[in-house]
């Protein structure tokens, strides 16, 4: 990261409850407009709050587990007098391991909530055109101010990019407001368009199966019609103790789904999609379990295995016969690029953790390298569960399957979801239900792009005073 060479103020700033230091001066750096065409919108004024909830049982990945996930909630407002309201959901363990394990999870979600609002104060005063360009315009003092609350230097990215989503969504939403944009289509930039140009009538539907999660209800899952199941896999112990216990678990779930059969490959057999979030240390190691799923007749079964390796290791990753896709480690476009060059065969787009800026970025990255992608959860909360399907709906099919792909797992894991639904503005649409394995994309649900321009009574009433 570049040396910021602002000043900071010597006071104490704070926005939605929580004080925070080192607020710098106004930004004097303009952002370019891309489009003269586009309305230049003054941010008047900034506001967040967030509410904690409960997950239904420790929630385990990384080595570590989560109880509870904060809902980010930003306003902003433009010198015309447009409001908008916007969420993004936190998730300290998944964006930087580490930042969890050497703070309470209440204080990982504070330090991620307090650079949240320090975005905001970057912000407040100043003239966009892209939500893109802003975003690049604050992201590098959104970091530094990350290391230097975290007291980690070697802060992830991931890290600071999940804390800005509440605000990238919110710009987005202003953004449209002032430009009389009413779709999702008519959203996505020109140069972004070619990676996003699908319309799926029907996106699987891809539910989490954690440590935690018992065989029976993997197997209650097929029974549902689930077909694309992602299971965690890098348990906890040292690497000789992951290995026993992800090649037991293999075995447990072959054995009782890998005979189901769907409609949605071309093969007919169900796809296993592991993800192990870098805690395989050596590529040693999971050829031992790939063996081990050849032995058992799993491996042809194997559609992806999602961020195998600890992203500092950088190893080259075309040799295993298996897709390999990148996540976490493909924070921005530019590590993106950097991954497809090191082998990897897919990428997991979250635009309900990286920003749907960024996203767009790193879709058009694939795109151009013909690397097919597909879209991962954070157990979001409902609303932004359809931002991520806005963008699954408009992949390319993915190899080997007949529709788009889409993780949410926000259902199996907490502990309120009813009650979240509720806040939902289509809360009862037929799009946000999951019908044998899959949503069904109706000309409603592309009308509407899934409610995510109709703004939630339930957050829009945090600001009324």
């Amino acid at each position: 990261m570049m040396n910021s060479r602002r000043k900071f103020v010597k006071q104490v700033a704070g926005i939605g409850g929580i004080a925070i230091a080192g607020i710098p001066q106004v930004l004097a750096k303009k952002i370019n407009s891309t489009s003269m065409s586009q309305n230049k919108i003054s941010i008047s004024s900034v506001r967040s709050d967030f509410e904690r909830d409960p997950l239904i049982r420790p929630f385990g990945f990384k080595g570590g587990y989560m109880s509870e996930i904060w809902q980010a909630v930003t306003m902003l407002e433009s010198s015309s007098g447009i409001r908008k309201t916007a969420l993004g959901t936190q998730s300290v363990l998944w964006s930087d391991a580490a930042v969890f394990a050497n703070i309470s999870e209440a204080g990982g979600n504070g330090l991620m909530f307090a650079m949240t609002n320090y975005a905001l104060n970057l912000i407040k005063g100043q003239d966009f055109i892209s939500p893109i360009e802003l975003l690049d315009s604050i992201y590098d003092d959104v970091y530094e101010y990350g290391e230097k609350i975290t007291n980690k230097p070697d802060l992830r990215k991931t890290f600071a990019l999940n804390a800005l989503v509440a605000v990238d969504n919110a710009a987005w939403l202003l953004y449209a407001e002032e430009n009389s944009i009413q779709n999702f289509d008519d959203l996505i930039p020109e140069k972004y368009k070619p990676a996003l140009s699908y319309h799926h009538e029907k996106v699987a539907s891809i539910p989490l199966m954690s440590y935690s999660v018992p065989i029976q209800e993997i197997n209650d899952a097929a029974d549902q019609g689930y077909f694309f199941m992602k299971i965690k896999i890098g348990q906890p112990g040292s690497q000789s103790e992951m290995l026993k216990k992800d090649m037991e678990r293999l075995s447990a779930i072959h054995n009782t789904i890998g005979h189901y059969e769907t409609v949605h490959t071309k093969d007919g057999k169900l796809p296993y999609y592991f993800d192990a979030n870098g805690r395989y240390q050596e590529k040693e190691t999971l050829m031992r379990l790939l063996d081990h799923a050849k032995k058992i007749g799993a491996f042809d079964q194997i559609a992806v295995i999602e961020e195998p390796f600890p992203e500092e290791k950088e190893i080259l990753v075309g040799d295993f016969g298996v897709p390999i896709a990148a996540d976490e480690s493909a924070h921005t476009d530019k590590d993106a690029l950097e991954r497809i060059e090191m082998g990897y065969k897919a990428i997991a787009l979250k635009a309900i953790a990286k920003t749907l800026s960024m996203t767009f970025k790193i879709a058009k990255v694939a795109h151009d390298h013909g690397v097919p992608c597909f879209c991962a959860d954070l157990t979001v909360n409902p609303i932004l569960v359809d931002w991520n399907k806005n963008v699954a709906a408009r992949l390319a099919p993915f190899p080997g399957i007949k529709l788009g792909l889409l993780e949410t797992n926000g259902h199996q894991n907490y502990k309120n979801w009813k009650t979240m639904e509720s806040y939902h503005p289509y809360p009862d649409a037929s799009w946000r239900k999951v019908h044998k394995g899959v949503f069904d994309l109706s000309t409603d649900y592309y009308e509407k792009s899934g409610g995510i321009f109709k703004q939630s009574e339930h957050y829009v009433n945090m600001f009324k005073h």
